[in-house]
């Protein structure tokens, strides 16, 4: 039987792909499309906004009115942590893929865990966590010798910087390297800076257009660079890797806990 599926934020350009990769994943139907309080959409037919084409599902703004097995939120931190909460309390797993987080915002969520499976990613792309792998190996060979700088793209549209993306590469070379990425992280330059600390990873962000991500890691050494890039050219390779997400939890009753893409495909050593 399908996996019952309810996408939040269906409203935005990221909920109506998740619509698409729901549709065309085969094994998941989505019962539920969850907008924002008082929204213009609530009650018109859910495929028809996503340009699937009519499939009688009327939009809601209200996530108690859901039918479903598994959640998918792409929302704002607020609604992510009400959605969350509401998850744990019902008993569903949720994945999400919210990004610009604080601390307290993050703690609560995660918090959920320890009731449900919960799946929190900052890129549910299978290439960027790919990338998550070849980072480990490019710190362990050349990060004490190199100067690490981060560069990201996205559209204009994008209300967090630097990408949670970005900020999870620079975690995952920080703790590969034994540095605590709080202390190191350099987020742009500007003026009399002075020379560069060789300990320091440094972030630049380019906002325009509608890039859907781009992210480049660079390790400069004397003499040579090693660049790990990833490009994105649609959501839908987002869009696909939460619905994987999703059904992975839902599938030999996963037991709750804090999951990542990486649990989901297997990558973590």
């Amino acid at each position: 039987m399908a996996v019952k599926i309810a996408v939040t934020g269906f409203g935005g350009r990221m909920g109506r792909a998740l619509a698409a990769a729901v549709v065309q994943s085969g094994q998941a139907e989505l019962s539920a499309a969850v907008v924002r309080r008082g929204s213009s959409l609530v009650g018109a037919d859910a495929g028809e906004v996503a340009g699937l084409g009519r499939n009688g599902l009327a939009i809601v703004d209200d996530l108690g009115q859901a039918d479903f097995d598994v959640l998918i939120d792409f929302t704002a931190p607020d609604a992510t942590r009400d959605n969350a909460d509401f998850c744990a309390r019902k008993g569903r797993p949720i994945v999400i893929g919210t990004t610009g987080f604080d601390e307290r915002q993050k703690s609560a969520v995660l918090a959920q865990a320890e009731r449900v499976p919960l799946c929190l990613a900052s890129n549910f792309s299978t290439g960027v966590n790919l990338c998550f792998n070849l980072l480990e190996t490019a710190a362990r060979v050349l990060g004490d010798e190199s100067d690490i700088e981060i560069v990201e793209a996205h559209h204009r549209h994008k209300v967090d910087a630097p990408s949670g993306t970005a900020l999870s590469m620079g975690e995952v070379v920080a703790d590969t390297l034994g540095r605590d990425l709080s202390q190191v992280a350099v987020y742009g330059r500007e003026g009399q800076t002075g020379a560069r600390e060789r300990d320091t990873i440094g972030f630049a962000t380019v906002r325009g257009g509608d890039v859907v991500g781009e992210h480049t890691v660079m390790f400069m050494a004397e003499g040579e660079r090693v660049e790990i890039t990833h490009k994105a050219s649609s959501r839908l390779s987002f869009a696909r890797g939460a619905v994987r997400a999703a059904l992975w939890l839902v599938a030999e009753g996963r037991t709750p806990g804090h999951y990542d893409m990486r649990d989901v495909l297997g990558l973590k050593n």
